[in-house]
């Protein structure tokens, strides 16, 4: 066959992304590192930015491999630690390891944990049975327990001292302002990715459908226990960090399924990353929009995922 009229072969979308992901993330870290006064400046790019952005990459990461478990728990698009109740019950914990004394961290993981397994303890068919139904129901008593978490840190706020007041309620829409640790958050998000990658093969089966799991031979119960405790420990770490910021684990998952990636082996990988541009880049608008006054992260990725929130509820009607 002459060579000219031989069909050309498809460049794959994932080759694509294998490529186009790290450049936009290093692209808008860039861009975050040269927002503000000083400029370029050593000392201020060392000291005050750059453990910034790195804590913006890993809370952003962390939060789209817990939006990505539990879509694949729930195989429901709507599935977020922001809508369900994780990031609330994760900020309630936190607030009463702060009036305890206790470690900011743990108080926000358990509550992380608390809410979720609260979730699926009052929807407990999801969990034990092989029934997909509840998912959609899942979703509204997630959404009531977010409401009741909201409202109990409300009222716990109420005991915080006035000095402290305004930090904690900055720090309960989202803030990276005085967020530490980010290369421990990369690492986390680094092993959380490669556990998903590990475990490919039996989330792929279980977004199938429970039935069509078990038939294959996957242990139903053991894989959703694992992605609650995997959504349960991303979200309360990233709450510890950063406060609530909400809406990444819905709007990123969905944004890469749109552009032809579903896969699990596909999703491990791109979803962190485009989770630490998505907040990196937000918090960049967040400092740089109104300087010299900052806003909230939170409420900038919300602004983003909200409409999206609707659209899709939309389209699933």
């Amino acid at each position: 066959m002459n060579a000219e009229l031989a069909p050309r072969k498809a460049v794959p979308r994932t080759r694509l992304w294998r490529w186009g992901l790290p450049l936009l993330l290093l692209s808008v870290v860039a861009v975050a590192l040269s927002v503000g006064e000083g400029g370029w400046d050593a000392a201020i790019v060392w000291q005050l930015r750059l453990p910034r952005v790195l804590a913006g990459v890993g809370v952003g990461a962390l939060l789209a491999q817990a939006g990505l478990a539990m879509q694949i728990l729930l195989r429901n698009p709507l599935a977020d630690p922001y809508v369900l109740g994780a990031s609330g019950g994760a900020g309630l914990g936190a607030i009463v390891a702060l009036l305890l004394g206790a470690a900011l961290w743990l108080g926000s993981v358990l509550g992380a944990a608390a809410a979720l397994l609260l979730l699926l303890l009052i929807g407990r068919r999801i969990l034990a049975s092989r029934d997909d139904e509840a998912s959609a129901q899942l979703i509204l008593i997630g959404a009531m327990l977010a409401a009741l978490a909201g409202a109990l840190s409300t009222l716990l706020l109420s005991l915080v001292p006035d000095q402290q007041l305004r930090g904690a309620m900055f720090w309960l829409v989202g803030n990276l302002s005085g967020a530490t640790h980010g290369f421990w958050l990369c690492g986390l998000a680094a092993l959380l990715a490669a556990w998903l990658l590990w475990r490919q093969r039996r989330y792929d089966r279980l977004m199938l459908g429970s039935e069509v799991a078990w038939l294959l031979g996957e242990p139903v119960l053991r894989a959703r226990l694992e992605l609650v405790l995997l959504a349960a420990f991303a979200t309360g770490v990233s709450v510890a960090v950063a406060g609530a910021v909400g809406f990444v684990g819905l709007v990123v998952p969905q944004a890469l399924r749109l552009v032809g990636l579903q896969r699990l082996r596909d999703l491990a990988w791109t979803a962190p990353l485009a989770g630490a541009a998505l907040v990196v880049a937000a918090d960049t608008l967040a400092r740089g929009v109104a300087m010299p006054y900052e806003l909230p992260v939170g409420a900038v990725t919300a602004l983003v995922g909200a409409p999206v929130f609707i659209l899709m509820l939309r389209r699933a009607r």
